[in-house]
């Protein structure tokens, strides 16, 4: 009991602006978990770990297991950073020393298994261990795929700066995400603090600024409530339990820690100090609109130096989840033969269609196949993507602007409205009745909706598409908001508008069908049909003075629709025209929604592809060069953990 409430006061304690402090204080709060990475903290305090969460980890990665990724990180940190600690029982460092000789790091090594080595998070951990552990036993023979610890290095090496160059001039294919940003964060540590090959160190160091850079500029208070190429239930529809949110409390002060987390405590952990300015620009309350252009066109493959013909390639197209696009879908017949994929756990189900699809493997005809199917089959492809912040003191709604609208979607947040941790709105169309899978009822999308977003006004519209599917035929004709009543403090309807006040911020919401609340909880808003459109609007106090003018204006604006297209007069942008095709206009003129630069915000504009990063605030300034791996910043936050 005595261990608990040190925990939930450790949890909640005021935020300290000396980061020395305040990492002392986050690893105290960690050091009383039961996970691996408490571990970690106990260890980096000076304190005995208990050996039964090191030993879990270690039997994941010995059976292989899907995640054994996220365990070999710890372990290797256990090695490389307290291997010479008398705190560690010499046999549970011998188990933990066979175990990484014995991993599979790779798909074309021996072995069947149950392990996801392809998504972007899933490749950098792979990736950057085989790497790491190569160079940890650089004359040992890894007994597995039974190549020296020099040849992992000279194998692996490559791969990771192919991943890090990518994401630095183009960003992350699992844009935003509160879920895999922070397992993104547990492989690029490793590297900034073991590698010995200072450009892929020095790379990975850049590559952690701008995802802490992007977490900066798409928060409202801790809460990465943003648009996000890959979420699930639990991460969307409550701020404190993202796996960012520790992140944010360690280097933003912002929200509060989760016990046993792998991304803070790596941080925490690492020689790694962010640049003060992305503290400043998390920390900034004024307005502010970020537009930014993440991932790639599979189209453009060859500009990026990929090849659809070539088996290393594939490993990289499919971190893009470009499984069934018709320009890798024959590459993916390849790695399927190739890496015993058929076996995997992921690829059983497709075992039914094994010799079908073997067959037009063989004849060459799957390019042809997935253009037939290519709203469902493509489902899972995170491409280019434009995305569009506007955040001011009260709250924050981001959107993913007219992406892939119509097709089928994985689990892609393409739009939300975040007024507090759990005060929070968005629109899906459910892919089905659960969310064991996605996409769900609130994971991802049956069908990807069109947003077209400018400041505090998104305009959501969906098309249920039935056409025939092979993978998630949609069988729902409905819509749904995620509005929770219960975690706003007013909620009042008004002329076929919802609205609710969270604090000083408002949140209004309109359906084209009529809506009903779902019982359970009151936290659903149900529209039956094939076709609808969604309106939510923004204000605050600042504005509007009581929420009641607020309500009053709102639910006076004009609001005619014809089919699916919209034109909505708001009472603090003017005229919207939007419709399922053409251009957002307001007030007549076109808003883009596409073209985006890298960056453009207050902070700085950054081209697409640019190798060069400048971001200003508040007198903090950070200047990255890609190209001449040269990293300047005003001041990094400083402090150290007590020595070992």
């Amino acid at each position: 009991m005595a261990s608990i409430l040190l925990l939930t006061l450790l949890c909640v304690s005021p935020y300290s602006p000396d980061y020395g402090e305040q990492r002392e204080k986050y690893l105290g709060f960690q050091a009383h978990g039961g996970g691996i990475h408490s571990q970690l903290a106990r260890l980096a305090l000076g304190l005995k770990p208990e050996s039964e969460p090191i030993e879990r980890a270690v039997e994941k990665v010995n059976k292989r297991e899907d995640c054994a990724d996220f365990r070999i990180h710890p372990l290797l940190r256990i090695m490389y950073q307290f291997g010479g600690s008398p705190l560690l029982d010499p046999e549970l460092k011998r188990r933990i020393k066979r175990c990484i000789l014995g991993f599979k790091y790779w798909p074309d090594e021996p072995g069947i298994d149950g392990m996801c080595t392809w998504t972007e998070n899933h490749y950098i951990l792979f990736a950057s261990a085989g790497y790491l552990a190569g160079q940890l036993y650089p004359d040992e023979i890894f007994t597995n795929s039974g190549r020296k610890g020099e040849e992992m290095m000279k194998l692996f090496g490559p791969r990771v700066i192919r991943w890090l160059d990518l994401r630095f001039k183009a960003g992350f294919s699992e844009w935003l995400s509160n879920v895999y940003y922070a397992l993104d964060i547990l492989a690029l540590t490793s590297l900034i603090d073991f590698c010995r090959d200072e450009k892929i160190a020095r790379k990975a160091e850049m590559v952690l600024d701008l995802l802490l850079l992007d977490i900066a500029l798409n928060q409202f208070e801790g809460t990465f409530g943003a648009t996000h190429g890959r979420s699930y239930k639990s991460q969307k529809t409550n701020g404190e339990r993202e796996l960012t949110a520790s992140t944010c409390n360690l280097f933003f002060g912002l929200n509060r820690s989760r016990p046993d987390d792998s991304a803070a405590t790596s941080l925490a952990l690492s020689r790694y100090r962010m640049p003060s300015v992305i503290y400043e620009i998390a920390n900034d309350r004024r307005e502010m609109v970020n537009r930014q252009r993440m991932s790639i066109r599979i189209e453009e493959a060859e500009k990026w130096g990929l090849d659809t013909k070539r088996l290393e390639d594939g490993m990289l197209f499919l971190t893009y989840g470009a499984y069934a696009h018709p320009r890798t879908i024959q590459l993916m017949g390849d790695m399927m033969e190739e890496y015993r994929w058929w076996q995997n756990d992921f690829f059983k189900p497709l075992g039914r269609m094994k010799i079908f699809l073997k067959t037009l493997h063989m004849l060459k005809l799957l390019p042809l196949f997935s253009t037939l199917l290519e709203w469902d089959l493509t489902r899972n492809l995170r491409s280019e993507v434009n995305i569009y912040t506007y955040r001011t003191a009260d709250y924050m709604l981001s959107s993913a602007q007219d992406y892939r609208r119509g097709y089928g979607g994985d689990q892609h947040h393409i739009w939300q409205a975040t007024l507090g941790r759990r005060a929070i709105c968005f629109t899906t169309h459910p892919g089905n009745l659960s969310d064991d899978y996605s996409p769900g009822y609130w994971v991802g999308s049956g069908t990807l909706p069109r947003v077209g977003q400018y400041k505090n006004v998104a305009i959501i519209i969906y098309k249920i598409n039935t056409s025939p599917a092979l993978m998630f035929p949609n069988r729902l004709s409905f819509t749904h908001a995620w509005l929770p009543k219960r975690e706003f403090d007013e909620v009042i309807e008004k002329k076929g508008w919802i609205f609710a006040r969270k604090d000083k911020g408002y949140l209004a919401l309109w359906s084209k069908q009529p809506y009903r609340w779902c019982e359970e909880g009151e936290r659903e808003v149900i529209a039956e049909g094939k076709e609808n459109i969604w309106i939510c609007e923004l204000g605050r106090e600042t504005e509007y003075g009581s929420f009641e003018s607020f309500i009053d204006r709102i639910s006076k604006a004009k609001v005619e629709v014809g089919g699916l297209s919209v034109r909505y007069e708001s009472p603090s942008q003017g005229t919207f025209i939007f419709g399922w095709d053409g251009p957002l206009k307001r007030n007549g003129k076109r808003i883009e929604l596409g073209g985006y630069p890298r960056y453009d915000n207050p902070y700085g504009t950054v081209p697409y592809l640019a190798n060069e990063v400048r971001m200003e605030c508040n007198g903090e300034w950070l200047y990255l060069n890609y190209e001449r791996l040269e990293r300047r910043a005003s001041r990094l936050t400083i402090g150290q953990c007590r020595p070992q």
